[in-house]
């Protein structure tokens, strides 16, 4: 295409994609109504002549108009014209639909009142193709006779200009390797490791001694008071074993309580090594919080409320609330093992059922397995028979296969004897180019033995004369090398120097700032260790009290542990 044509090409078609949904309007309605029978691949067909009609027509003109529709197909052209420039259509839901998209008085203004305007002319052109329809004649196409062309060849590139080699790369300096410390775990954690080992096994010793207690070892409990009865350890009433777990359990949780918090407090005294980060994070911490403290004094001073007495009152309803979640967390546990016991005894009952339908599925599978095997032996009865038959036809068989196998011996016999004859003469012919090329090489290498006498002297003393600017000889090079060097080794060195007095300045911050951490744990421990003696008499006037929810669903666990055993019995 040319210019001119390209252009109204690129811009048909930027114009059918930005006003697609206007013209999917008239289009869509045209297959529903008079393109019934129009194939949806000639959808884009109709898309671009509805656009060009309706904003190129004014630009291109109705003779260019008309011979664009002309070089289409007649009947289809002249079906959608006819339907698009309506009057009807126009003035009624075309412009109702496109006035969805647009304002309706643009619609009508700058679409609607121009192609009524071009629609006597148009109806024009759709009487001249509805002509043409009916006087249609046949058109013999004649064969075209093929015209030479000359070839398109390509011209050379013109050969590029050589560029120059590339500048070499910078040779970095030597990296200092990785430390092998930072592969190595912590010895802390070695330490936790061992520390919870030591725990394990003190657990298991202890687990040990209490079974061989329970078994009936010296100790064993032989008597317990029950509800103002005595129980013997023979008795086998589900009371006992029941107070019996209890008792046990409440002594396994106290000592692993007590291991819990040996372990606690040997992790809490292992020293741990601190970054310089972590110095500085909690000197700030401390010093915030003297801050913090010398403003409350301040304010207290001034004649500021002491907060104490509401923060006093906030914990213990805090202690109140939370008191209250752990009856919660509590009572949904025994409901949880409730459920666990409830499920238990509908799987017995479902294994009870299972076992009695799998009785009936192996008498069943007995019986097919009986008729399977009848089935079988006749099956084998009738193979046997067709074998016999089979072999029979086989005997006429080997005669001739044995005639085919002696004619296919004397034909490949044939077939060897020629090509051991051809591979011979490929044989000698390999032979002679060898032969040949082993000549040559040997006259090459005679050529290249000849030695060449090449003497160069050169004077490092003198420039290379090319008339560069800064042009030197390789003494002076190397004397200006040994300056720079010089120079660049005592500016290392002044740089080394004022490393090491920042490096004593900032030792020495935070030398200070581990000695105020220091002072302010000691303080925190302190206070801590007051704390918890009073929260140890606090809680000594105490009396545990339990929940009657948990007492209830106490009972019915036991209950239901019962009947668990039971069924257990039984199955």
């Amino acid at each position: 295409l040319n210019v001119t044509e390209e252009k109204f090409v690129l811009d048909t078609l930027a114009g059918c994609a930005e006003y697609k949904s206007i013209l999917d309007v008239v289009v869509n309605a045209f297959y529903v109504q008079d393109g019934r029978y129009c194939p949806i691949s000639e959808r884009n067909l109709y898309l671009v002549i509805c656009y060009l009609a309706t904003f190129q027509l004014e630009d291109i003109g109705l003779q260019h108009f008309s011979r664009i529709v002309k070089s289409l197909d007649t009947a289809k052209m002249q079906k959608f014209l006819r339907f698009f420039f309506n009057d009807l259509y126009l003035n009624t839901w075309i412009k109702d639909e496109w006035s969805h998209f647009y304002d309706s008085m643009y619609v009508k203004e700058n679409w609607i009142d121009p192609l009524l305007r071009w629609q006597p002319k148009v109806q024009q052109l759709i009487e001249k193709l509805t002509d043409k329809l009916s006087n249609r004649t046949t058109i013999v196409k004649t064969s075209r006779v093929t015209q030479p062309k000359e070839f398109n060849l390509t011209a050379p590139k013109p050969r590029p200009i050589p560029l120059p080699p590339p500048a070499p790369l910078p040779i970095l300096a030597k990296r200092q390797p990785v430390p092998p410390s930072i592969y190595k775990p912590p010895k802390e954690r070695k330490q936790l490791e061992e520390i919870k080992t030591k725990n394990i096994q003190k657990a298991k010793v202890s687990v040990r001694s209490l079974t061989c207690v329970c078994k009936g070892g010296p100790f064993f409990l032989n008597t317990l008071p029950v509800q103002g009865k005595i129980l013997t350890g023979r008795e086998t009433d589900p009371l006992l074993s029941q107070y019996l777990e209890v008792f046990w359990e409440s002594v396994l949780t106290q000592y692993f309580q007590e291991l819990t918090k040996q372990a606690q407090d040997l992790i809490d005294n292992i020293p741990i090594k601190l970054n310089t980060a972590a110095i500085l994070r909690e000197g700030a911490l401390y010093q915030r919080k003297l801050e913090e403290e010398l403003k409350r004094i301040e304010n207290l001073q001034q004649g500021a409320g002491d907060p104490s007495e509401f923060l006093e009152w906030q914990k213990q309803m805090r202690g109140k609330d939370l008191e209250e979640q752990l009856a919660e967390i509590e009572c949904r546990r025994l409901q949880g093992k409730l459920s666990h016991e409830e499920a238990v005894l509908a799987r017995q009952n479902v294994i009870q059922e299972n076992k009695k339908k799998a009785d009936l599925l192996r008498e069943e599978k007995a019986e097919l397995m009986n008729l399977y095997a009848e089935k079988r032996l006749q099956e084998q009865k009738e193979m046997k028979e067709l074998v016999e038959q089979v072999a029979e036809g086989h005997k006429n068989v080997k005669q001739v296969k044995a005639k085919i196998q002696e004619y296919k011996q004397q034909i490949v016999q044939q077939v060897c004897e020629e090509s051991e004859e051809l591979l011979r003469q490929a044989l000698e012919e390999e032979e002679e180019k060898n032969r040949k090329r082993y000549e040559l090489i040997q006259q090459i290498r005679a050529i290249e033995s000849i030695p060449s006498i090449k003497h160069k002297f050169v004077d490092l003393t003198e420039t290379g004369g090319h008339g560069l600017f800064g042009e030197m000889s390789v003494v002076e090079l190397r004397e200006r090398l040994a300056l720079l060097k010089e120079a660049q080794k005592a500016a290392e060195e002044e740089k080394r120097d004022q490393i090491i007095h920042e490096k004593q300045a900032k030792e020495q911050l935070l030398l200070d700032k581990l000695d105020q951490i220091s002072q302010f744990r000691a303080e925190l421990g302190r206070a801590a260790a007051l704390k918890q003696e009073e929260k140890k008499k606090s809680q000594s006037g105490e009396r545990p009290m339990k929940d009657e929810r948990i007492l209830f669903l106490q009972k019915k666990i036991a209950e239901k542990t019962m009947e668990r055993k039971k069924q257990e019995g039984l199955l």
